[in-house]
């Protein structure tokens, strides 16, 4: 069976072309001309050069496949032009959507995310069903995945035969860009790390969540969502697990939030006058209020989603950014 994948270069996109390689699947990768392309380097896959914002690309891309993967977003907790992320989050949603249903897709699975999802704050879980709002939205990334997720449950009612999923936070190895969470691991390595604040994120193996993808292709229930996660840890907790397996020490100071909040916001105020990147995201301090754990029990019963232990992907992550040069 042939499959098409947008967000191939992707650190996600790229696990699960790795795991649908292995599988005995054809795979197609939607890719941009110019894009970084070192997670598909010696895979056996398809190239169809485009973008999301081109129909006919995925036109193209799309014909004789008869399952889709959207797992392509542009995701960046700080951009210069929140309109160009939308354009693609979102727009682009709604564009490969199309092209899926008018191709006669026999599955889509929606690659979202738990930012989309209603969070307690507390420490009690979230679920695929916690109540949410746009206004609960942080920042510009999860405004625009929240919009692209309704974007996507419009479809359903349209005939296509469509799964979500909602992956939590990924790591391991290939993680080229870094990811935010990878920059935090790197971050730790090179001992730019001296505080933390009191927060919390639910952790997966990345191959782990890729596997995720696949399993909800072959046994979602059209309309559902699974979260895709595994440990709710918090980031001391990570730190401490980082610190038994390099043997560096981990961070002992916490962080008070206030000061970080309004470091934050000097730090966006310049970025908006200079064009460059932040050093501290606001929206990233912002969601650090809150301990982002949630629930993957619905995916775990009905999917039977791996649940590797964390620390054997915080393993593999040290590895391969030592043995990639991002640390020492």
């Amino acid at each position: 069976m042939k499959v098409f994948i947008t967000g191939a270069t992707g650190f996600i996109g790229a696990s699960l072309a790795r795991e649908l390689l292995a599988d005995g699947y054809e795979v197609r990768a939607l890719v941009r001309p110019g894009s970084d392309r070192r997670n598909l380097a010696g895979l056996g896959i398809e190239v169809c050069e485009g973008d999301l914002r081109d129909r006919d690309s995925l036109a193209r891309g799309l014909a004789g496949c008869e399952w889709l993967f959207h797992a392509a977003a542009d995701y960046r907790l700080w951009t210069k032009d929140p309109a160009a992320m939308y354009d693609i989050n979102v727009g682009g949603t709604r564009n490969i959507l199309e092209a899926a249903l008018a191709a006669g897709a026999s599955r889509a699975v929606y690659t979202s995310s738990v930012g989309t999802l209603g969070n307690p704050g507390d420490g009690t879980p979230g679920t695929e069903a916690t109540p949410v709002t746009f206004a609960d939205m942080v920042g510009h990334y999860k405004k625009s995945k929240f919009l692209a997720e309704q974007e996507a449950e419009s479809f359903l009612a349209r005939g296509l035969p469509l799964v979500i999923v909602n992956p939590s936070t990924p790591v391991g190895g290939h993680d080229v860009k870094p990811t935010p969470t990878g920059k935090i691991i790197v971050d730790f390595l090179n001992r730019r790390m001296p505080a933390y604040l009191d927060t919390g994120l639910n952790i997966i193996d990345v191959e782990d969540c890729a596997r995720g993808h696949i399993l909800a292709a072959r046994h979602g229930r059209i309309g559902e969502k699974y979260i895709l996660g595994n440990e709710n840890l918090t980031l001391r907790q990570i730190f401490l697990l980082l610190e038994e397996i390099t043997g560096l020490a981990a961070p002992r100071v916490r962080l008070p939030y206030t000061p970080i909040l309004l470091a934050a916001c000097c730090n966006e105020t310049i970025s908006r006058l200079t064009g460059k990147e932040p050093l501290i995201p606001l929206a990233g301090v912002q969601m650090a209020r809150k301990f982002m754990f949630f629930d993957s029990s619905k995916a775990v019963r009905e999917l039977g989603l791996p649940q590797r232990p964390v620390a054997e992907a915080l393993r593999t992550a040290v590895e391969w950014f030592r043995a990639n040069g991002y640390a020492r």
